[in-house]
């Protein structure tokens, strides 16, 4: 039987052991690798243990966290054989990801108090934020939720036109002032156009800022503000979208991001496409901001909520 809740269909669940299949073999090999040949878990398999967990992804800080509370189940226990590592290992991490969840917003549910719902959406060049922000635009239409998408990303004219083509494949509004047209200025008129047309959401796109260049990301604190002058308390959600692919540096990018603007939610893309998923753990953990929203394919149906417990006892899974 599955595991999953009511938000998940069969098809969801077969794309997510797709979509994880390359990081859940990595990680089970090098935990696996950790304790072959042992008979218990002491220093020496936990010394293995850490150096796995760092390989795959999972980051130092999150790692020495595990390793900690691993040898305080250790002490506690006195003897822990290599056989019950699996199972406390994955409740040891399911734990610690729990720490970072904020169920009053869950998969493509949204809070009925605020209406639109208006979400920025930030992150660097290529890490897929506007084929993230097509998909969920899709999920919120099939609720029947009328959506509106505004081009606040206007320094490249391809990125008004990407967001215009997801616009129309997905059957929503969009809002734009065309390229080279001031980002705060179209972020306030999209969350008006949605104020005066009824819409449920608005998701505002912005420019893909260099995490490294902190002045250009000072912008974002402006088109904050400007929603909010609009509409007090928008935007409700600032979500942002990091490539897994990219490994540690999705970390790097999350700490510079949270540095220049209140990141609430996240979103982790391309989890297909790597082993190196495993960064989920360390990215959840480290900042305590919920993974919203995981990328397993190409497909437009292809994001999927995030649960952190349904993510682990997949990695697991052999």
């Amino acid at each position: 039987m599955s595991f999953f809740n009511k938000l998940f269909s069969k098809k969801q669940e077969e794309d997510l052991d797709k979509g994880i299949e390359k990081t859940k073999k990595s990680f089970l090999s090098r935990i696996t690798h950790a304790v072959a040949g042992k008979s218990k878990v002491d220093d020496e398999v936990l010394d293995e243990l850490e150096a796995a967990l760092i390989a795959s992804d999972v980051g130092l800080d999150t790692t020495i966290e595990i390793i900690k509370r691993l040898e305080e189940r250790v002490a506690r226990d006195k003897y822990m054989g290599t056989s019950e590592l699996h199972a406390i290992l994955k409740e040891e991490i399911i734990g610690l990801l729990s720490e970072g969840d904020h169920p009053s917003v869950t998969g493509f549910q949204i809070p009925v108090d605020a209406h639109p719902y208006v979400i920025m959406v930030v992150g660097v060049n290529g890490v897929g934020k506007t084929t993230t922000i097509g998909k969920l635009a899709h999920q919120f239409k099939l609720q029947g939720k009328k959506v509106v998408l505004g081009a606040a990303d206007t320094f490249r004219a391809a990125a008004v036109d990407q967001l215009k083509i997801w616009s129309e494949r997905v059957g929503v509004d969009f809002y734009s002032k065309g390229m080279h047209a001031d980002p705060a200025a179209v972020a306030y008129e999209a969350v008006k156009h949605g104020l005066d047309t009824g819409a449920d959401v608005v998701i505002v796109d912005t420019a893909g800022r260099l995490h490294t260049k902190i002045n250009l990301m000072h912008e974002l604190s402006k088109i904050k503000r400007s929603m909010d002058k609009v509409m007090p308390g928008a935007p409700h959600d600032v979500l942002l979208v990091l490539d897994a692919t990219t490994g540690q540096n999705a970390i790097e990018q999350c700490k510079q991001f949270t540095k220049a603007t209140e990141v609430t939610a996240l979103a982790l893309t391309k989890l297909d496409g790597t082993a190196k998923g495993g960064v989920a753990i360390g990215i959840s953990h480290e900042f305590k901001i919920p993974i919203r929203y995981i990328g397993v394919g190409e497909g437009i149906d292809h994001l999927q909520p995030f649960d952190s417990e349904i993510f682990v006892e997949k990695l697991f899974k052999s």
